[in-house]
């Protein structure tokens, strides 16, 4: 009888790889970038186009010139979805200088300096769009509204729904909410004078891309379904103490909730590994954003929780431990 002969671990193959996964989420982000220029029009083309190209440049000319590296990363997709997700949290006007900047600092800053993909302790394009939000305040604030196909730099500008749930907040005056969108139009976009970031204006096809990525397998629901379940119950508990604080469904829809909550919260780098840690960080997550939304300097909170828990992910990977195969529960 011969010998049975056991080579090293890993014994399986799996189809999985860098490149799959990122084009895989790319893939996932095209209807909203459909959408985005059915409703920003020419500014939302030079908007994702610039930032496209300036974060794949950035990754090259780093990786060939800097760090003195043989093999070049811009092929495996992930510049290209760091430029993608930066321009979805950019007004569609915003000068094309000031894009440049925000992607130096998503590609050169928060991920090459780390050593590059894998190695990035907070999502590339938050930290892009952190650094342009308080170096320009102004020109990150200022929202054109939908509907101005041809228009760029010079587009007329709007109030965004986030921005009046925050002044009948100030105000604490529920009438002003009568402002808001419809559930519905805000599901779908298309709500007059629309305002707000390119990725964020339809609810719609940020869910087409969850569907896509959960039927791919490319994420899971933990994280999605913590955060915006968390948004939920606690926007709901406040809405009912204060008429002032918005319905709980539009607090979802409005902003960048779900963009944040399935396309950058998601992150493999930056989120934890186990189910068990997804899920605390999905809540940290979402209970922070209620509470930057309302009660912060700034209407939108979802980048600077997202942002505020990558610091976490370290421990809470430390914490929430996956069992090790074989391993037997220590008794009392």
């Amino acid at each position: 009888m011969g010998k049975l002969i056991v080579s090293l671990s890993p014994h399986a193959h799996g189809t999985d790889t860098v490149e799959r996964n990122m084009y895989g989420v790319i893939i996932a982000l095209m209807p909203a970038l459909f959408v985005s220029f059915y409703f920003f029009g020419l500014g939302s083309v030079v908007v994702t186009a610039t930032s496209v190209a300036a974060c794949v440049f950035f990754e090259w000319a780093i990786s060939k010139y800097i760090l003195k590296q043989e093999r070049n990363t811009i092929m495996d997709g992930s510049a290209i979805l760091t430029g993608l997700l930066l321009a979805f949290n950019l007004p569609s006007n915003l000068p094309i200088w000031i894009i440049l900047i925000g992607a130096l600092f998503a590609i050169g800053v928060a991920k090459m300096t780390f050593g590059g993909l894998g190695n990035n302790l907070f999502n590339p394009a938050l930290v892009g769009r952190a650094a342009l939000l308080v170096a320009f305040p102004a020109q990150m604030t200022t929202w054109p509204k939908a509907g101005q196909l041809g228009s760029y730099l010079d587009a007329e500008t709007g109030a965004t729904p986030l921005s009046i749930m925050k002044w009948a907040i100030k105000n604490d005056d529920a009438s002003v909410l009568d402002q808001l969108p419809s559930s519905l139009e805000l599901f779908l976009g298309n709500h007059p004078d629309g305002a707000g970031a390119m990725g964020e204006i339809c609810a719609l096809a940020l869910l087409i891309g969850l569907v896509y990525m959960l039927w791919k397998k490319i994420i899971t629901w933990h994280i999605p379904v913590s955060i915006i379940g968390t948004v939920f119950v606690f926007a709901g508990l406040l809405h009912l103490a204060n008429p002032a604080y918005a319905d709980p469904i539009s607090v979802i829809l409005s902003g960048g909730l779900m963009l944040g909550a399935i396309f950058m919260a998601t992150d493999y780098v930056t989120s934890p590994m186990t189910p068990k840690g997804q899920l605390i960080y999905g809540v940290a997550i979402g209970f922070l954003t209620v509470v930057i939304r309302n009660w912060g300097a700034y209407p939108e909170g979802m980048s600077f929780a997202i942002l505020i828990m990558n610091a976490f992910t370290p421990l809470i990977n430390n914490y929430v431990k996956p069992k090790r195969f074989g391993e037997v529960p220590a008794k009392n």
